[in-house]
């Protein structure tokens, strides 16, 4: 993000003191500096006279180090509006003095987007870098902003990487990264990879009086004293300067650096400095990842959304292309699905989301350019999508009804209710629905903003497609629906073969009662909270008190009533606010899906208090996410243990609560895709699937909450309003057992890449699978064309380290395990039965395996 120096932010710095002499008296331990520039042509980088300024000071002071952390797209320009000073940094480039430390495309925060989002990130910089430096080598990395989550260090491995740095320790706003241990530490990933690391060490404090910084910013005596008192026998300290700032040597130069530090690079500093090695391995949490945002914010929570969404968009239009080329050669545009990530990538970086408000090159605010970008993403994967799938058009015969195709993305089979729009002629009236096999399925039809919509249950193989033909009846077929509406007490009953959901109209249509009929007619329902399942809560401060859509009555429509699907609307509303709440039960579904949407009349103020000093006040009125507007979820669980999601990692939460409510003193609240209460052993649980990245609260006394609404002073003082409507969506998955015996990763998989259905006037009556991971725990993480082969990224999200079989509905010559990079690390035997083909491969779970396939 564009920033003031330290001391124009009103930090604990004195620029004077950067020109001082060692302070006289200090250890004569030697010590240490990691200096460096963040930023660029997003992020703020003056094309202009940075790259100058830049070779000039190196030039000016040998002594001096640097590493770079530019975004990768900023030598685009600098090549073009400065061509001699780009000819200069590239002649030292490779330089030991100089070292690229995050060639992410966008400088991602990485624990707020998906994990093959993070891989992407890394292979299209590195690639955009190595066009312009062919010759540099990533070999740390080391970023200015918490940019880090659990899974990095596999993901570094993969991609070459030999050393990380846990430290961000001069751009905390929106958090840092737990204490813990000395020197090194091994950083341990979820899958038990780990990179050799410098943390931030256990003495490495919060800078006081600040709420943006650590200790260790600047070398100053009180840091070194404390690691040396440590045991720390190689002290170092580092900033990365933001690229617009005009200084130099950061902590001074020749004769004059602070405390006699010794300028290093982060490489320099692990292979010469140090010993190179450690005993201290550091599994780190997902929670020791402290971060916190503006959650719940209009504007955050739409980027999270958009963001979400092109995510999904993305992963399915590639699987998709992979499908249509096994099945009839279909090549995408390569050149179009790299535009595709190019702006998804853009919109996942880390000031797309700390300073959304913030303007970019005066063409509107960072919101705006995401707005834009991932809206040019979603209009890319749908042209790959579409074409793959039309692909398909032209094979079979022609019926006097029209063909369905059902597209499964995932690699594990599929039974879902699917809905297609009917083409004009079909009407209203029954239509027929029969399988490849010519056998007749469970269809109805319903009538929606004047077009008629379909649904059908369908089988859908894995990695493949299923066809089926829907014709008009010659007479109704069996209904089976009645079962939701008004009882005699007032209160609507929502039922399926799934659940039994009773609704309150009076208490502005909360639910009071949830039974499970697949898991033992489990209630799930707390009848002994004082809040219900539903019921929208958060502190409304101008007023000075909590209002709650359970104070005001509601109305419950019934939209849909039949076998496949039950839903009804509820319209109520909160304080003077409508709201609607849509609640769908599909057949043989275990999600309840919910979509919320609340008509603000006018901007009002939820949190925990009106802040007027939000920019150097360690108490934020946005921290306390009780007094935000929650949707809550009290569950009659017995002392349950909470688990999240994490990009290619699942943490069990060891906090008591996600209450705090100042800078020094963050949780880890964040909900990625999912969070899940579970009791212990073979107990009950109930997971929340949310629609974008946004924080739960959680703890003693306080329900299951999904942060909807925050509207106040976030960061740097920023109004964050109410300036529109809210709309999200998220699901409740009742369930036995712990998380993953209960395939709740699987479960979000289906709501993210959901059966795509595609009507063509003539088709083959097929169906064909062409990835299987079934059993295995194993998620298709990505599938994409690579040439003249197939790369198939395997992710074992809840599997264990035995072998698996990985089978293929097409004929395999040769599968070569490849790291990130590319590089061929393993060749596995291959089993040939007709045109089909099977593999066996292990790993640990949340490991990760890339195969290339070639046919």
């Amino acid at each position: 993000m564009r920033r003031q120096p330290a001391a124009g932010r009103g930090a604990c710095i004195s620029l004077l003191l950067l020109l001082v002499p060692g302070t006289p008296g200090f250890s004569q331990q030697r010590v240490y500096f990691v200096d460096g520039y963040h930023g660029g042509i997003y992020g703020h980088y003056p094309v202009e006279w940075k790259t100058r300024f830049i070779t000039d000071q190196l030039a000016a002071h040998p002594e001096w180090r640097i590493c770079l952390e530019i975004e990768p797209e900023t030598w685009d320009t600098v090549q073009v509006r400065t061509p001699a000073d780009y000819a200069r940094l590239k002649e030292i480039a490779a330089d030991k003095r100089v070292e690229f430390t995050n060639p992410t495309y966008a400088q991602p925060y990485c624990y707020n987007i998906s994990g093959e989002s993070i891989i992407r990130q890394f292979a299209y910089g590195m690639h955009k870098i190595h066009s312009h430096f062919p010759q540099v080598e990533f070999t740390t990395y080391s970023v200015e902003e918490p940019c880090f989550t659990s899974s990095l260090p596999q993901i570094l491995k993969l991609f070459g990487f030999k050393y990380a740095s846990l430290k961000c320790p001069n751009t905390c706003w929106g958090g840092y990264t737990a204490p813990y241990g000395g020197e090194l530490v091994n950083w341990t990933g979820p899958d038990g990879s780990s990179i050799l690391t410098s943390p931030r060490h256990a003495c490495e404090q919060l800078q006081e009086n600040s709420v943006w910084q650590t200790t260790a910013w600047g070398n100053e005596t009180e840091y070194l004293d404390a690691c040396i008192k440590y045991g720390i026998a190689h002290p170092v300290g580092m900033c990365f300067q933001d690229a617009g700032w005009k200084y130099g040597p950061w902590i001074g130069f020749g004769d004059h650096i602070r405390n006699n530090s010794i300028y290093v690079t982060w490489r320099e500093y692990f292979e010469q400095i140090t010993d190179g090695s450690t005993t201290d391995d550091y599994r780190m949490p997902q929670e020791d990842v402290r971060v916190s945002l503006v959650w719940g914010s209009q504007v955050l929570q739409r980027i999270a959304q958009q963001v979400r969404e092109s995510e999904n968009k993305l992963v399915t239009a590639e699987k998709t292309g992979v499908i249509a080329n096994l099945a009839n050669g279909y090549a995408y545009d390569q050149p179009t699905l790299d535009k595709a990530w190019r702006t998804l990538m853009l919109a996942q970086h880390h000031d797309s989301w700390i300073v959304p408000y913030n303007g970019l090159h005066k063409q509107g605010t960072w919101a705006d350019h995401i707005r834009r970008w991932t809206a040019a993403t979603n209009a890319l994967c749908d042209k790959i999508a579409d074409e793959a799938r039309s692909s398909f058009s032209e094979d079979g015969a022609r019926g006097r009804g029209i063909y369905l195709r059902v597209y499964n993305t995932l690699g594990t089979a599929r039974r879902e209710t699917v809905s297609a729009l009917l083409p004009a002629g079909f009407g209203s009236g029954e239509v027929s629905v029969t399988d490849a096999k010519g056998k007749k399925v469970e269809a109805s039809v319903a009538v929606r903003d004047g077009q008629t919509e379909l649904l059908f249950a369908a089988d859908v193989p894995a990695f493949g497609y299923a066809t089926y033909f829907a014709e008009p009846a010659q007479k109704p077929g069996k209904r089976n629906g009645g079962s939701t509406g008004e009882r005699n007490d007032g209160q609507y009953v929502l039922e399926n073969d799934m659940y039994r959901i009773v609704i309150d109209p009076a208490k502005g249509g909360v639910i009071t009662s949830l039974t499970a009929k697949k898991a033992g007619n489990k209630e799930f329902a707390d009848s002994r909270s004082k809040y219900a399942i539903g019921e929208l809560r958060g502190f409304f401060y101008d007023q000075g008190e909590f209002h709650s859509s359970a104070q005001a009555p509601a109305t419950v429509t019934v939209l849909r009533d039949d076998a496949l699907e039950k839903s009804v609307r509820i319209c109520g509303r909160i304080e003077s606010h409508p709201f609607t709440q849509t609640i769908t039960l599909r057949q043989g579904d275990r999600k309840i899906d919910f979509d919320l949407k609340i008509d603000w009349q006018h901007n009002v103020g939820i949190g925990a208090f009106r802040q007027k000093d939000a920019f150097n006040n360690h108490h934020r009125a946005f921290y306390d996410d009780r007094f935000n507007l929650n949707v809550l979820f009290p569950a009659d669980l017995a002392s349950p243990a909470l688990y999240k999601d994490a990009p290619f990692d699942v943490c069990k939460s060891t906090l008591e609560n996600t209450h705090f409510t100042t800078w020094d003193n963050i949780k880890h609240n964040i909900i990625l895709h999912w969070v899940d209460l579970a009791e212990q052993g073979d107990g009950y649980g109930l997971a929340l699937l949310s629609d974008h990245t946004t924080s739960y609260s959680y703890g003693s006394g306080s329900p299951l909450g999904l942060i909807v609404q925050f509207s106040g002073n976030g960061l740097w003082g920023r109004d964050y309003p109410i300036d529109g409507p809210t709309h999200i969506r998220f699901a409740l998955v009742p369930h036995r057992k712990a998380w993953d015996a209960a395939g709740i990763h699987d479960e979000s998989l289906r709501w993210n890449e959901p059966l795509t259905c595609v009507t063509y006037p003539q088709a083959a009556p097929e169906n064909a699978s062409l990835i299987d991971v079934a059993e295995s725990g194993y998620e298709i993480s990505a599938a994409y064309l690579d040439g003249d082969g197939i790369v198939v990224r395997l992710f074992n999200a809840a599997g264990d380290a035995a072998l698996q079989k990985i089978k293929f509905g097409f004929p395999v010559s040769q599968a070569e395990e490849i790291d990130l990079n590319g590089n061929v690390t393993a060749r596995h035997d291959v089993r040939r039965k007709g045109g089909r083909s099977e593999i066996e491969i292990g790993m640990p779970r949340f490991g990760l395996k890339t195969l290339r396939l070639t046919k």
